[in-house]
This record gives structure tokens, C-alpha cells and sequence, in this order.
């Protein structure tokens, strides 16, 4: 029997389906680390994923390496005394994960190489050295040399350099507006203990780039694109917003990113794994790599890879940690999502147009989570819901996606202004 650990701070939905698919695994017995109780835990899991559960600890801070080393040592206890396997799906954590496998000689990513994705100007300083495409970037330790990069870079983008996808990421394109966000940020930042990343604003259109590795080989790939891009998202809340996996992907459109992708991820060090890739393609044709997760991705992005490959990729993510295997499945399907966001603040009030779209799309339709009336505003970029859509033809999702985000209107009870 294999014996493997998942580190799942919250039980939030989508982590709660990487659990059940572990869960499902003949020849795994399964242990959980969480910040929350068992029982609160338990009531989100269904009774036969509860049953084979072999292990649980619960604890203050999982991204602490020493408390998440005690907490995996107790249930390597209940596992018969060994851990095969110890793995989370967030990004925040795939370093403290790692560094608990070095001292424990479990298998899988090590810290140099978690660092490696997990800092984004180490990142992108590994990618340069290896002639990989990617966004121009400086680490600032200081508001001169932050002001000093602006001065010849503008417009840019800030970001902290452990930051996940688009979250507390914002375009700057005058002087003045960056001068202003230091001077809000706390005393003495950015500094070298603090810094600051300064990123080229690249302008055209974002994709990802979803990846399988096995032994340091490229064996499975998938794109898709945004509409509009995560920062116009992050920085416009009320945009809706889609996510297109086009049934066909390998045409000329996306030799660069074909050629590019495994290679970025062989410089940082990927060996066995599951990685979500975001990169841009230039008004020019030119690509550039914005940034690398060394995780499965985020944002109903795993269960689109499901549903246009027919492929269960949340139980394919856990056989890839349990036993370093992975059978590429074929692409099918095009498929999408829509995700559904507010118009205002508070709570949800009212909600337009699903029933027109349940009688144009409803054939479409694979899965979909609605807003409902008194739902809190979520702070997720995700948004309150969303639809994921499915067919054979890709121009027919596509256009699915645009009706949705031009048809369905969710009004929240307070109006911002």
C-alpha cells in the first residue's frame, strides 16, 4: 500500500475534490493535515471519502515547515509508520511542503526547486538565463531603485514575488501612481527584506499553458486562453469573465508556446508533476512567460481539463503523487466557463437572464454553480458562480461563453460610487 499525506489548509469545494479523488485510489491509504476540525471537515466529504481517511491531524499554520513536520509524523503514525507521498494543491504551499520532504526523505520537489516556482524573480531570472521568453522584471529593495526601473519601463506591473497568479498583482502606467502605492505601503518597503517585483506590462492576448511531467519529460499538455486577461479582471470586479479550452491546439498559433513551455519547465526544475503555466502572446506573434505553478490549476480550470478530455484530472493528479503515473488522455471536447460576478457591493439581490441562456445553452451545459438570492459577495475573483459549457465544435462554446457573459447580469443590494 502506498501511503500518502494531502496538506489542505481549508476545506474549500475545489480542494475537497482532490481529497475524494485521492480517496478513490485503490492501494492508497489516505491522511489529511488541515486547519480545520474533523467534523466540520467531514461534513463536506461524502461518507465513503470520510471512511478512508486512515489519518487527520489538524493544525494552527501549515505553511510553518516545524508544525507541519509534527503534524506529518502523526499521521505517518496512523499510516503505518511511513509517508510515500505528501502533497497540496496550494500554491503557497509547495514550499513548506517541500521543505518537510527533504527532512523527512520523502519523494517529490525538493526546495530548490519550489523556490524556484514559487519566487517569481527567481523564477524568471532562471528562465532568462536559459533563453526562455519572459516579461522584463526587477526585484526592487528600495523606492529609488522601484522609481528607477518605472523610469524607462512604463507601463509595468507590481506584484509581491511569492504572489499566485493575478492576486495582488496591479498595472501602473504613470510615475506618480507608483510613487503613491509606496508611500501607502508599510515603513521602510520595499526593502531587501521586503522587496517589491516590477514586472514589463506585456500587452495581447493571455493563455495557459497546463502541464504533466513525468521524470522530467513532457507528457501531457493542454491550452487555453482568457477573456479578458486576470489583471483587467483583478483590477475591474464587476467584469465577467470567461476561460476557453479550443478542442484543437496543435496548429501553428501555438508552436512557440509548444516549444517553449517544456523547456521552461525543465530550467526550473520540474521532475514529476502537474504545473499551470500563464504566458502571453504579443500583437507581433512573440510569446512571453508571465508565471509558473508547480500545481494543478486554480479557478474551475481542473475540471475544464476534465471535461474536454473526458478525463478525470482531479483523481489523475493524485495517482501522479501516489504513484508517479499518468495515461494521456485524447482532447474530445472544446470546453469553457463563464464565471458569473457582481454588479455592486453587499449581497445578491437579483439575477438576469438564466433562463433565457438555459433555453439557448441548456444542451451545452456540464456543469454550473448559480448565484443565489442573499449570497454574500464573494472576494474571489472567481465571482458569485459560473457555467461550464461543453461540445465537439469550439466555436460553438466560444460563442456559448460570450452569451453568457452578455446575458446573465447579477445585481448586488448595494451600488459602488
Amino acid at each position: 500500500m502506498i501511503s500518502m499525506i494531502l496538506v489542505a489548509p481549508y476545506g474549500l469545494t475545489s480542494t475537497t475534490r482532490f481529497i475524494e479523488a485521492a480517496a478513490t485510489l485503490d492501494g492508497v491509504n489516505v491522511g489529511l493535515i488541515s486547519h480545520e476540525p474533523a467534523g466540520i471537515l467531514a461534513e463536506r466529504m461524502s461518507s465513503d471519502t470520510r471512511a478512508r481517511i486512515r489519518g487527520f491531524a489538524q493544525i494552527d499554520n501549515s505553511f510553518d515547515p516545524d508544525g507541519l513536520e509534527a503534524a506529518v509524523r502523526q499521521v505517518s503514525a496512523d499510516l503505518g509508520g511511513r509517508v510515500d507521498a505528501l502533497a497540496a494543491v496550494l500554491e503557497p504551499l509547495q514550499e513548506s511542503v517541500a521543505v518537510v520532504r527533504e527532512r523527512l526523505g520523502i519523494r517529490g520537489m525538493d526546495v530548490a526547486e519550489a523556490r524556484r516556482f514559487r519566487d517569481k524573480s527567481l523564477m524568471k531570472d532562471t528562465l532568462r538565463q536559459a533563453g526562455i521568453p519572459c516579461a522584463r522584471h526587477f526585484l526592487a529593495t528600495s523606492v529609488d531603485e522601484a522609481l528607477a526601473f518605472a523610469d524607462t519601463n512604463l507601463p509595468l506591473v507590481v506584484k509581491p514575488p511569492a504572489g499566485a497568479g493575478a492576486v495582488d498583482t496591479f498595472r501602473v502606467d504613470e510615475r506618480s501612481q507608483l510613487e503613491g502605492w509606496l508611500a501607502s505601503i508599510s515603513p521602510g518597503a520595499p526593502s531587501p527584506q521586503r522587496p517589491v517585483l516590477l514586472e514589463e506590462f506585456v500587452q495581447g492576448e493571455e493563455f495557459s499553458f497546463d502541464s504533466v511531467t513525468i521524470d522530467g519529460r513532457e507528457v501531457f499538455h493542454s491550452i487555453s486562453s482568457y477573456s479578458p486577461t486576470p489583471l483587467e479582471v483583478m483590477s475591474t470586479p464587476w467584469i465577467q469573465w470567461t476561460v476557453l479550452f479550443p478542442r484543437h491546439i496543435d496548429g501553428p498559433e501555438f508552436a512557440p508556446i509548444r516549444e517553449a513551455g517544456p523547456e521552461a519547465l525543465k530550467a526550473l526544475g520540474m521532475v514529476t508533476g502537474m504545473s499551470h503555466m500563464e504566458w502571453f502572446r504579443r500583437p507581433d506573434g512573440t510569446i512571453a512567460i508571465s508565471e509558473v505553478g508547480a500545481r494543478p490549476p486554480g479557478a474551475q480550470i481542473t475540471s475544464l481539463l476534465s471535461y474536454a478530455h473526458g478525463h478525470d484530472f482531479y483523481r489523475a493528479w493524485a495517482a501522479l503523487n501516489a504513484f508517479g503515473t499518468f495515461e494521456p488522455p485524447p482532447r474530445s471536447y472544446a470546453a469553457g466557463a463563464a464565471y458569473l460576478r457582481g454588479q455592486g457591493t453587499g449581497k445578491v439581490a437579483n439575477i438576469e437572464g438564466v433562463e433565457k441562456i438555459h433555453r439557448e445553452l441548456g444542451d451545452l451545459v456540464v456543469e454550473a454553480r448559480l448565484p443565489s438570492i442573499g449570497q454574500q459577495k464573494s472576494s474571489s475573483y472567481e465571482g458569485e458562480g459560473y457555467v461550464i459549457l461543453r461540445d465537439p465544435d469550439t466555436e460553438v462554446v466560444a460563442d456559448g461563453l460570450r452569451r453568457i457573459v452578455s446575458e446573465i447580469r447579477v445585481h448586488l443590494d448595494q451600488q459602488e460610487g
